[in-house]
This record gives structure tokens, C-alpha cells and sequence, in this order.
């Protein structure tokens, strides 16, 4: 499988911004959800398929996040670029 990854500290209502140079899926994640992603397992996420180049993703509570940008197993890759705006 191949993903960008992100990671992050966040508080609650931090604003990660992506912006990417095609769609794609954009899924914030904690560490549990983040942990059954890479199994392949059910996972909770934010986010999803971003049809729009830039996207912004707000954190529900403060902690470990993880940024995962895929393309859902289609052939290719994406470029993205991340900015955190702090509450």
C-alpha cells in the first residue's frame, strides 16, 4: 500500500490544510485508527475522498495525529503539501 504520512501534534480545533495536485483520499487519524489502517483492519478517520485540491481537516480533541494521503490503490502518485493552523 502505498500513502503519504503524516504526523502531528494537535490540540482540539487545530486546521491541518492539505492541498494536493490531484484528488485523492485524505484521512486524519490517532494512533488506534492509524495502527488498523496499516493492518488493512475497520478504521475511524476524517476526511475522506477530496475531489477539491485543498482540503481542511479540523482535529475533534488534543493528542497524536496521523495525516494519510492515498489514492485509494489506483496506479500513481499524488504530491501534497501540509500547513497546520493553530487555534
Amino acid at each position: 500500500m502505498n500513502y503519504l504520512h503524516y504526523e502531528f501534534q494537535l490540540k482540539k480545533g487545530d486546521v491541518v490544510e492539505v492541498t494536493l495536485d490531484k484528488q485523492a483520499n485524505v484521512q486524519l487519524l490517532d494512533e488506534i485508527n492509524f495502527n488498523n489502517y496499516k493492518k488493512g483492519k475497520s478504521y475511524n478517520h476524517i476526511g475522506g475522498l477530496s475531489k477539491k485540491l485543498t482540503i481542511n481537516l479540523s482535529s475533534p480533541y488534543k493528542g497524536h495525529w496521523h495525516l494519510v494521503i492515498d489514492l485509494g490503490g489506483h496506479a500513481g502518485t499524488v504530491k501534497a503539501s501540509v500547513q497546520i493552523n493553530k487555534v
